[in-house]
């Protein structure tokens, strides 16, 4: 069972159970269970394992100046948790890791996983591609807070899910999901949709959104 879930994660895909279980001897490993609301990790907790969600989910969260906790994302099994931050100078945790309901997490120690790289290139090629695509959606996530205004942040957000030609969208979250992404209240989020719409930016039915004025948006990103 546990070779079998480990070999669907981004980090072992392409690697059969059987293979996994073979990797896996004389390797340090554990599994851990969490209840909902357990901290698995602090921010700047130093990072010594390569941890990856057998069942259940956790989000990584962090604290705004003010104190307000900012989601940063969720993370689903079979998914790993903070693998960019194993190596490094500063290996630490970047956010808080909260587990969001019952949790089983496997740890593999680190020095575990250096073993095994150097005994299967399809797992380093795994993980080099999954610290480049977490960096990737780190960067942006920054990116995105920086944005000082919620219209400005939801122009952002709405020209990325626009392809270049396309006009009409589909939100991937409910407004109270979009609200604590965007590290407001829902019904502040709420009200900036709606004046978007006033203003003749958006249409919006649900989840459905139609762009009607593409050069605005744009405008908004500079306020």
């Amino acid at each position: 069972m546990l070779f079998q879930q480990l070999s669907q994660s981004p980090v072992f895909r392409g690697i059969s159970p059987d293979e996994m279980e073979n990797l896996l001897v004389d390797s340090q490993y554990q599994i851990k269970k969490f209840s909902k609301g357990d901290m698995l990790a602090f921010r700047e907790d130093k990072c010594e394992n390569l941890m990856i969600v057998l069942k259940g989910s956790v989000k990584g969260e962090m604290l705004d100046p003010s104190g307000k906790s900012i989601k940063i994302e969720d993370i689903m099994a079979p998914y790993p948790i903070a693998s960019a931050f194993l190596f490094g100078r500063r290996n630490q945790f970047p956010v808080n890791v909260t587990a969001n309901d019952e949790v089983e997490v496997f740890y593999l120690s680190k020095n575990s996983v250096i073993e095994m790289f150097q005994k299967n290139k399809v797992f380093l090629t795994n993980y080099l591609n999954s610290i480049s695509n977490r960096s990737q959606f780190l960067a942006n996530k920054l990116m995105f807070l920086n944005f000082k205004t919620i219209k400005g942040k939801l122009a952002n957000y709405l020209l990325k899910l626009a392809a270049p030609d396309k006009t009409e969208i589909t939100l991937p979250k409910s407004q109270a999901e979009m609200a604590q992404f965007f590290g407001v209240t829902r019904p502040s989020f709420a009200r900036s949709l709606k004046e978007m719409e006033q203003e003749g930016l958006i249409e919006t039915n649900r989840r459905e959104i139609k762009i009607l004025n593409k050069q605005q948006l744009i405008r908004l990103l500079q306020q």
